[in-house]
């Protein structure tokens, strides 16, 4: 499995492609949208927190299992979550039930399709509010689409969860006659709403003729740091690797950073906020050595241990290394080692789509990049997933050491980005 790219706006192009079907045939261009709106009344709060903590959970659960293979990642488990959430609702039988127990779903499912609607439109209301690593308004938002054969007829209540809760809207395609113009298409779309991070999020093959929908979401984020790092202070420096041995890296130094700092059981942990404070940067550095046991040890909770642990913010000397991390995964098996084993098989239920039996999942393909430098940072995600019918004290804290990094929303707890830096 390779790894490599993350992120528009925070994170993240998300993608939930090509459901392969063969159906009753529709007038070419017309719509199978819901003519329903989006809903923006607010979930309870503890709904929110809940479907948070589960989609941080999913996080984690992938991490660890990406964390095998060598040097950075980068991925969103926002864009993930939500991917394999826009495809949930046409889930039945057991297969509805793998995926609940994957993506950790406690609450109901009209409850859970209500609280990611409220975290989707929480994350897209950061924007503005601060500025841009490029010096324009703060960028983060998170969109829906369904691009759809003309010979594809979706069920209503289907059409009706995503275009009420997702935002989703549709556009018909000839993935029949046309799947590699239908391919570029989307990447295409994909590309435009991640500013062009993510150029290519479907390769080739991938869209054939027996591909009938093809689910996108795409997450972008693009934040000033609260007090950006002056470049004429960074530095060519030392990052020790986890064999021990040591390589170059720029080092961006601020000795006045607002920050807010911790270190629990040998890991230090630093938080670095990004313009307008509604965002930040969690860095993770355990002792060298010491990576491989606490990427494992990662779950929502201890995440959540480190948050509470921070100090006061106040300014403080930090270096930190300038970074960019792109992966791009194959993320089939990472999923039915998690339990979500049916969804790939022949014996799938996601007869919720269109009615008919037969559709199944073939791949689930996500792909991010991150990047950090003295100005802020910029990040992109997009995940697919194709379905197919069978037929402290004020001192300055360095990081020179292999670490793990969220970039978080501090008022809901998600994460929206994350990865490990290995050698920048």
């Amino acid at each position: 499995m390779q790894c490599a790219a993350v992120m528009r706006t925070l994170l993240s192009a998300l993608c939930v492609v090509s459901l392969f079907t063969a159906c009753a045939t529709q007038e070419p261009g017309a719509l199978s949208q819901s003519a329903k709106e989006r809903i923006t009344t607010a979930a309870p709060a503890q709904h929110v927190t809940q479907s948070a903590d589960a989609l941080n959970e999913l996080g984690f659960d992938i991490y660890k299992k990406l964390a095998s293979q060598d040097g950075n990642i980068a991925f969103s488990p926002w864009s993930i979550d939500t991917a394999l959430a826009l495809t949930y609702p046409g889930a039945r039988t057991t297969t509805a039930d793998e995926m609940r127990s994957t993506m950790h779903i406690s609450l109901p499912d009209a409850e859970f399709h209500r609280s990611m609607n409220d975290l989707s439109r929480s994350i897209d209301a950061r924007a503005g509010n601060g500025l841009a690593a490029d010096g324009g308004p703060l960028r983060l938002r998170t969109t829906n689409q369904l691009f759809v054969d003309d010979s594809m007829t979706l069920l209503p209540d289907f059409l009706d969860v995503l275009a009420q809760e997702y935002g989703a809207g549709v556009r018909r395609v000839n993935f029949v006659e046309q799947p590699e113009v239908s391919r570029v298409a989307i990447n295409d779309w994909v590309k435009v709403e991640t500013e062009t991070l993510i150029p290519e999020l479907l390769p080739k093959g991938i869209i054939t003729p027996d591909t009938k929908l093809t689910l996108v979401n795409a997450l972008y984020f693009n934040a000033a740091w609260k007090q950006p790092f002056d470049k004429s202070a960074s530095q060519p420096g030392l990052f020790t690797k986890r064999d021990g041995t040591r390589t170059s890296a720029t080092m961006m130094n601020n000795f006045n950073a607002p920050s807010r700092y911790a270190k629990l059981n040998g890991v230090e942990a630093l938080e670095l906020p990004y313009s307008g404070d509604q965002l930040g940067l969690l860095i993770l550095a355990p002792e060298v050595g010491q990576l491989a046991s606490f990427e494992q040890s990662l779950s929502a909770s201890v995440v959540t241990n480190f948050v509470n642990a921070l100090d006061a913010e106040h300014t403080r000397g930090v270096s930190v290394p300038r970074f960019e991390a792109r992966s791009q995964a194959r993320l089939d098996e990472v999923l039915k080692t998690l339990g979500m084993q049916l969804a790939f098989t022949g014996e799938a239920d996601l007869s919720g789509i269109d009615g008919k039996p037969g559709l199944y999942i073939s791949a689930v393909i996500h792909e991010a990049v991150v990047k950090v430098t003295e100005a802020g940072t910029e990040a992109a995600a997009a995940t697919a997933v194709v379905v197919g019918r069978d037929s402290v004290p004020a001192f300055e804290v360095m990081i020179d050491r292999p670490f793990v990094y969220l970039v978080r929303d501090r008022a809901t707890g998600v994460v929206l980005f994350a990865g490990r830096i290995v050698a920048p």
